[in-house]
């Protein structure tokens, strides 16, 4: 009994020392659950608005030479890369009918020339006149529309860019030849009706082509189509590029419209996280000790910032350090810098 009161004593400050270090071991558990983390706050900068779209370089005037009907191609006088006037001509079609008119227009003229002395003497009547002179004007314009599906002009001053056919070929659906002028270029390109009273014409823009990378070239919006789509609500816009003998249709252009200025949120680029497998945004804010997870819609980059058109409001907390370690409502602790 004696050695009995001896142990006791030992067995309650076994205890004792075992509860108190489970209550330092749980301490230091949720101490470690705590996650150490740097903050920013969103705030409001002034921020200018540039869209930026994508567009193909087109010709402002294309001219596609084709016959009225189909037929032979006698001859292509020219190659890709001339340069043509106004009123050239281009391609002569088979014109063994235009030969047979012209004989026929030159006997009627000797007709009607005979004839005149003729109704001098009394020797034929003027209706035989009249008749005669109608058969020269209906020939003479069948001969014009001949002329015009045989000998194609160029319409305008340009540069033969495509010729599909040779010599001896039949006039099928593609054009024999296409002409453009280089010197007026445009891009189109479609934007949200959001910005249609913003948008107007004669409104400066940029353009980059990716064959001269980040060179940056101007233009002006020539056009704002009057309708909105309302399958896309967006509309057209028609912009006029300076093209300094350098940009050629065809090229793929980035258009960018600068709509002014606003107020918007911005935060550390250091700030956002873009998801694995798509093209979501995040960031992490805090709020009363705690992380939370939320999704953001990012705008314009701008140098070490990104712009935040939704998802947060200026004033909050987002971390800028430590994100790889957190989740959604994870305890955080802000470290000041």
């Amino acid at each position: 009994m004696k050695n009995l009161f001896k142990v006791l004593p030992l067995l309650g400050l076994g205890i004792l020392i075992s509860c108190g270090g489970k209550k330092q071991e749980t301490e230091a558990t949720e101490a470690d659950a705590v996650v150490k983390v740097k903050t920013t706050t969103a705030r409001l900068q002034s921020v200018n608005q540039i869209s930026t779209y994508t567009a193909n370089v087109e010709s402002d005037i294309v001219n596609q030479i084709t016959p009225a009907m189909p037929g032979r191609i006698e001859k292509i006088y020219v190659e890709i890369g001339d340069r043509v006037t106004a009123g050239q001509l281009l391609v002569q079609m088979e014109s063994s009918n235009l030969q047979q008119q012209s004989t026929q227009l030159a006997n009627l003229e000797k007709d009607y020339e005979r004839y005149t002395q003729l109704l001098e003497v009394g020797g034929v009547s003027q209706q035989t006149l009249d008749q005669v002179k109608t058969q020269i004007d209906v020939l003479k314009a069948a001969i014009k529309n001949i002329k015009e599906n045989t000998q194609l002009l160029s319409p305008i001053d340009g540069v033969v860019t495509a010729r599909n056919y040779d010599n001896g070929n039949v006039f099928a659906q593609l054009p024999i030849l296409t002409v453009q002028q280089l010197s007026r270029l445009k891009a189109v390109i479609n934007v949200s009706e959001a910005l249609f009273a913003k948008v107007k014409v004669g409104m400066p823009v940029t353009l980059k082509m990716d064959v001269y990378g980040d060179e940056e070239f101007t233009g002006k919006v020539s056009l704002v189509y009057p309708a909105i789509d309302a399958a896309t609500h967006t509309f057209g816009i028609k912009v006029a590029i300076n093209p300094n003998n350098r940009i050629r249709p065809g090229m793929y252009a980035r258009v960018s419209l600068n709509l002014g200025t606003s107020q918007s949120i911005v935060v550390p680029d250091m700030a956002v996280i873009k998801q694995s497998g798509s093209n979501d945004r995040n960031v992490f804010t805090v709020k009363d000790g705690h992380a939370k997870f939320q999704k953001v819609e990012v705008g314009q980059r701008l140098g070490d910032q990104y712009e935040i058109v939704s998802g947060i409001v200026s004033g909050q907390e987002v971390v800028t350090a430590g994100q790889t370690r957190l989740l959604d409502g994870i305890a955080v602790e802000v470290i000041k810098n």
